[in-house]
């Protein structure tokens, strides 16, 4: 019963501490994460790593197909 009204009330403090902030914070969080991913440099890492990502799926999808057939006996 203790473990459900301190949850209780860390939900309510975190409510009120959330509501005090407000929207003006929320907007300037939002702010700074557009621009943040708006970032060239930002970008440039994305890029990077969806080559790296579809290269690896790649090279997973021809092994795996190597092995299927390997163990079809297909070789």
């Amino acid at each position: 019963m203790s473990g459900k009204l301190t949850l209780l009330a860390g939900i309510g403090i975190g409510y009120v501490i959330g509501t005090r902030a407000g929207r003006e914070r929320y907007d300037q969080m939002v702010g700074k994460a557009q621009s943040l991913w708006r970032d060239p440099r930002t970008q440039e890492k994305v890029h990077q790593a969806r080559d790296v990502a579809q290269e690896k799926v790649g090279q997973a999808a021809h092994g795996l197909q190597d092995t299927v057939q390997h163990a079809a006996g297909k070789d």
